[in-house]
Parts: C-alpha cells; structure tokens; sequence
C-alpha cells in the first residue's frame, strides 16, 4: 500500500512556494500534507494530494518540474517510543528511510508519518508483518 507523492523543485525566491500553492487551490485541489527542504539554489515542496495526476499535469503546464515517488504512511503510538519503536522494526529489516514528515491529525490517538524508503515494497510487507497499520491511499484520503 503505496501512496503517490509529488516533488516540486522550486526557485529559492519569493512567491514560489504560494505561487504552487494558489495553482492548486484554484484548481480545487486540497493539500493533504506537505514538507518543504531546501537547497541554497532551488526548494523542495513534497505534496500528498488525493488528486496526484491532475494536480501534476497543472503544475508541469505551468513550468514546474514534478516527479512522483512512492511514500509510505503509517500510523504510530502517538506517546514517547511510538516513533522508536516502528523505527526499531525498520532497522532491524536493515531498510533505509531516506526521509520522513507527520501529519496534523489526531486520529484513534494516533501519530500519522510519511516514510519514503530505499525499498517501499519491503517496508510495506515488514511492516504489514509485525502488525503496523499503513494506509492505502483510498484509506488515508477517507481518514482526513
């Protein structure tokens, strides 16, 4: 159970980042969550939005540069170790979390977390395995 993620490489300039965000709107496309890194040179918005493939083709007519990658989302204990412990489970599997950011909500007295690993489709399997709970995106987008 992957989920697709957009990657939008941004310009390190004013405006960019709402410029994205004002395009998506407009187009009534809802931000589900989001992480933003940079660079001294460019941003790197990353987005889950339930509709990725028209939200992509917006973005791509309108000059931005847009991959899709895989991500992981699962919920946690939303208490000290729940983070620990899911990533004990990950370390002990030897899988890479290349990176990671949580969402807002409080659901079931959950922790919501978006892993992007070196191997997803072994993440999911593991972590399905010892018991953790990872959304569908079907399931996700109806949790929010």
């Amino acid at each position: 159970m992957k989920i697709k993620q957009l990657s939008v490489y941004l310009q390190n300039e004013p405006g960019h980042l709402s410029s994205v965000c004002r395009m998506l709107a407009n187009a009534n496309i809802d931000i589900l969550t989001l992480s933003l890194a940079d660079t001294q040179q460019f941003g790197m918005l990353r987005l889950i939005v339930k509709d990725w493939e028209p939200a992509m083709k917006l973005l791509q007519e309108a000059g931005c540069i847009v991959k899709t990658v895989d991500v992981v989302a699962t919920e946690i204990a939303d208490q000290p170790g729940g983070l620990a412990y899911i990533l004990g489970i990950i370390e002990e599997a030897n899988l890479n979390v290349e990176y990671m950011y949580a969402f807002t909500s409080h659901v079931r007295e959950k922790a919501i977390l978006v892993f992007r690993f070196n191997d997803p489709d072994a993440a999911v399997d593991l972590l399905h395995e010892k018991g953790v709970n990872v959304f569908g995106s079907v399931d996700l987008y109806d949790l929010i």
